[in-house]
């Protein structure tokens, strides 16, 4: 399976499927692949005559250097798992410099205050930096499909506001998130966790369960009280927000409107390993 690290090579194949009139379906990832990832791939492979699969620590959307190092990465073991879905699936590994040129820089986007809520209150320019390479990415691959998770809800919508301010014309495609046995999102971060703070991890899953099924309750703040309580009480465990949003504007209502949907997202922290996840209430 060729794995192509230079930007002209991919350039030329993708020449050559747009002159074929082959759809063209990417998977954007950040390597230490697991299989979240590779549902996202088997997507992909179903509906598109060629997929890509680029692999790409981006440092634009860390808020430090020590985040950035400790970002986990298995390339070789990467490809091999790639290669196990298909034999014909494209592999782009490049460097910063490919990328970015020189020194990576971040471009602003305005994206209607969805960056700054949740994720965004605590990851400064975060989503400037996950639409900047985004955005560099569907330029170089011309896609007819983009393939995100689930998961990663908030960062969804932000990909489908770039989509829109930048009039690309792309499909994007949400995949549902897939779950260790125990309930937690699987996550390349999930490989910095102890294998006993991993097992305590369903409590996340878990609790977002009893907010869906006590949605209609009239006390939910109370219900989220006691939750955010209980996880806490988990040796290393420390909620870092849980919120009910609008699932279309991420804004936390004050009151909710049973015509609307609505989501909860929630972030803890697992000695120091940020975990989020969510799931639509309504």
């Amino acid at each position: 399976m060729p794995v192509y690290f230079k930007k002209e090579d991919v350039e030329n194949k993708i020449k050559v499927s747009i002159l074929s009139k082959n759809n063209i379906g990417l998977v954007p990832t950040m390597g230490s692949l697991h299989e979240g990832h590779l549902s996202l791939i088997e997507n992909a492979v179903k509906n598109n005559d060629n997929v890509w699969v680029s692999i790409f620590v981006n440092p634009t959307q860390f808020s430090s250097s020590e985040n950035l190092n400790k970002y986990p990465k298995d390339l070789e073991k990467d490809v091999v798992l790639i290669k196990t879905i298909s034999e014909n699936i494209n592999i782009f590994c490049p460097s910063e410099t490919e990328i970015y040129g020189g020194i990576p820089k971040l471009k602003k986007y305005d994206f209607d205050n969805i960056d700054i809520e949740l994720e965004g209150r605590f990851r400064v320019n975060h989503f400037n930096g996950v639409a900047t390479i985004v955005s560099k990415l569907l330029e170089l691959f011309k896609p007819s499909s983009i393939y995100f998770g689930e998961k990663d809800y908030q960062q969804t919508q932000i990909i489908k506001r770039l989509i829109s301010l930048e009039k690309i014309n792309v499909k994007m495609i949400i995949c549902p998130t897939i779950r260790e046995k125990n309930g937690l999102a699987m996550s390349s971060r999930n490989n910095l966790l102890s294998n006993f703070d991993k097992k305590n991890s369903s409590i996340i899953y878990n609790s977002l369960n009893i907010l869906k099924n006590n949605f209609k309750n009239s006390d939910l703040a109370k219900i989220k009280k006691e939750i955010i309580y209980n996880i806490n009480k988990n040796p290393n465990f420390k909620v870092e927000y849980f919120e009910i949003a609008n699932a279309k504007t991420l804004q936390i209502d004050s009151v909710i409107n049973p015509e609307k949907s609505y989501r909860a997202f929630i972030c803890v922290l697992v000695n120091e390993v940020r975990l989020i996840d969510n799931i639509l209430l309504n």
